[in-house]
């Protein structure tokens, strides 16, 4: 059934993202996808199928300030408020020592994963401690890299602890304004990005193995259960992961 709840998926045009935003658009929020490019945000809605719920393509670079203003300035006009942000747009840089990682990969990476989160959070957060009723949910898409990295992978695990970081500030922040935050930290979901684990990857010790991975869809279902709670409750983090990764053991 559709309501006037009103939610944000940034990198919402594959993978994790698209995955999210189809689900709450099927649960009856009114779902903005966001992404750099429109055509495969206007695949993704198009997948998504007939809905009650209104879904909008949002083209957007996370990194730039103005573009995330204006977007949430548009989302505003166009549905008069904004109850749920997934910061879930992100990128990585091969598996790579420190010392060959070029200044502008890491740049890169940062101003996605972490700026983008930060930019995206502030206008949303802008958003809900002034409408009325006020307040929101910010959901964070921080990976099990939020806590344990892979080989070779300094920009990304850095900026996902980072993620953890801004969650925990955010859920503090927040409280004055009813507004909730919280973390989702995912583990090997099928997504294009995660085919090669099904093939091998480098491992702690130094040996190529294939690991097992979930359905993306387990996620989505994770963030629609955050995403659906009362204000006054809040996930502040969650782990949803491929059940035999090799993530909980000794390497």
């Amino acid at each position: 059934m559709a309501s006037n709840r009103v939610a944000v998926v940034t990198g919402a045009g594959k993978g994790i993202g698209k995955a999210v935003a189809t689900a709450l658009l099927r649960d009856g929020w009114n779902t903005v996808f966001c992404g750099r490019s429109k055509a495969p945000l206007d695949a993704a809605i198009a997948d998504a199928g007939k809905t009650d719920a209104s879904a909008l393509a949002a083209v957007c670079d996370v990194t730039r300030p103005d573009q995330v203003d204006d977007m949430f300035e548009t989302i505003t006009e166009a549905f008069g408020r904004v109850d749920l942000l997934f910061n879930n747009a992100g990128m990585g840089y091969k598996a790579s020592t420190i010392d060959e990682i070029p200044v502008e990969a890491w740049n890169d990476v940062v101003a996605v994963n972490l700026t983008g989160s930060f930019l995206c959070s502030r206008a949303a957060f802008a958003a809900m401690r002034r409408q009325e009723p006020m307040g929101g949910r910010i959901i964070n898409n921080g990976s099990v890299s939020a806590h344990a990295p892979r080989p070779g992978s300094v920009p990304y695990t850095a900026t996902k602890h980072a993620i953890t970081g801004l969650t925990k500030t955010l859920a503090l922040d927040g409280r004055p304004f009813d507004i909730a935050c919280g973390q989702i930290d995912i583990g090997n979901a099928l997504t294009e990005m995660a085919v090669p684990m099904t093939v091998g990857v480098q491992q702690a010790d130094g040996s190529i193995a294939a690991e097992a991975v979930m359905d993306v869809e387990r996620v989505a279902e994770a963030v629609v259960y955050m995403a659906g709670l009362p204000l006054d409750a809040n996930v502040l983090f969650m782990t949803v992961m491929a059940t035999k990764m090799p993530y909980v053991g000794r390497g």
